[in-house]
């Protein structure tokens, strides 16, 4: 199997400011306080599955270097520099047309740079078991992340009643089942009964798909974007490529894949996971995945002195000593000379306060 992982590794991570500015955004920052960036952790997780020179990673071009520097094996002509954003689909497509060039049987990983796996052996497990599912299929698989609680932040994959039954001799997954729709973030009542009704999962942005199944379905379902890499094509793997890429590239429709392809595709499956998944989309997402102690305190930091405070997530990993009291369900946090101190309940104020 010719196996290939794209990582998007594009955001700002605007949300967890100050730690993540855009100029470092959280993709490449040691969230966790584990000695591990986030893109690296999202990369330590594929060695298994696939060698370094099958890594891709699809980022600005402002941050290349940064790439580079923190993942030196991936070969530099795997590195896709984005001019200018324009959303998912755009970027999945100059990933696989690419692949396709050289690797015209790849089957292929897309992933986010940000998100947390706890559990990567069994994350692996649900790949192997995908990849294995789309190698000789026009098939698009989405991993759904089985949901703990009824979350308004996440759009969710809405799963048919019966399990996909495949042909005599084909390899499929007992728990795949087709795709019946997407859904939107939901309110607070619809995610309750998204949960009870037990077949709806979290979208967490994992796709697997063999690289003539996106590229047809790209052609198909977003023929602009499709032209717009038929001409980049030409440039691929030459000193021609990066302007290239600056002059097309921005011309591009802006649109997500989940907009461009997922909603209007056949043959669109779904498989669901339970691997300790977040998007670490939010200071409070930060402090429910971190270790806490008995106060319900998450810290990352040295030297952090936490005095009568309950339920608060602190993030100092800059300074050599922090004296913290008396808070109760706070977000401290400080990076390069920028300190917040703010109520965990108001973090979605954030994106103001910063400016």
């Amino acid at each position: 199997m010719d196996t290939h992982v794209v990582i998007m590794a594009g955001g700002i991570g605007s949300r967890f400011w100050p730690m993540s500015t855009p100029e470092l955004p959280k993709q490449f920052i040691d969230v966790m306080g584990c000695g591990r960036t986030l893109i690296q952790l999202t990369a330590d997780r594929f060695a298994p599955i696939c060698p370094a020179d099958h890594l891709w990673v699809v980022t600005s071009a402002s941050y290349v270097d940064i790439v580079r520097d923190q993942l030196p094996d991936i070969p530099a002509e795997n590195i896709l520099a984005e001019p200018c954003a324009r959303n998912t689909a755009p970027c999945i497509a100059y990933a696989c047309w690419k692949i396709r060039l050289h690797h015209p049987q790849a089957n292929v990983v897309v992933t986010p740079a940000d998100a947390l796996v706890l559990d990567a052996a069994e994350y692996r497990r649900i790949i192997w078991e995908t990849l294995s599912f789309t190698e000789s299929r026009q098939a698009i698989v989405t991993v759904g992340i089985t949901p703990t609680r009824p979350e308004t932040g996440y759009g969710y994959i809405c799963a048919g009643p019966e399990p996909l039954a495949g042909e005599a001799g084909e390899c499929c997954p007992s728990d795949i089942h087709p795709v019946a729709a997407f859904k939107e973030k939901p309110s607070l009542d619809v995610a309750k009964q998204y949960l009870a009704a037990g077949n709806y999962y979290w979208n967490a942005g994992i796709f697997v798909w063999n690289i003539d199944t996106i590229t047809t379905a790209l052609r198909t379902y977003a023929p602009q974007i499709a032209g717009v890499m038929d001409r980049l094509a030409q440039s691929f793997y030459t000193d021609a490529e990066a302007a290239a890429v600056t002059e097309l590239f921005p011309t591009c429709e802006k649109i997500s894949i989940d907009y461009a392809v997922m909603e209007k595709a056949q043959r669109i499956y779904t498989i669901p996971g339970e691997f300790g998944w977040s998007d670490l989309g939010t200071w409070g997402s930060l402090h429910a995945n971190l270790g806490r102690d008995d106060a319900e305190n998450a810290v990352v930091g040295e030297g952090v002195h936490l005095y009568d405070c309950r339920g608060t997530v602190v993030h100092v990993s800059d300074l050599n000593s922090a004296v913290i009291a008396g808070l109760d369900g706070y977000i401290v946090a400080e990076k390069g000379g920028r300190l917040l101190i703010c109520p965990l309940s108001e973090e979605q104020r954030i994106r103001d306060f910063e400016k």
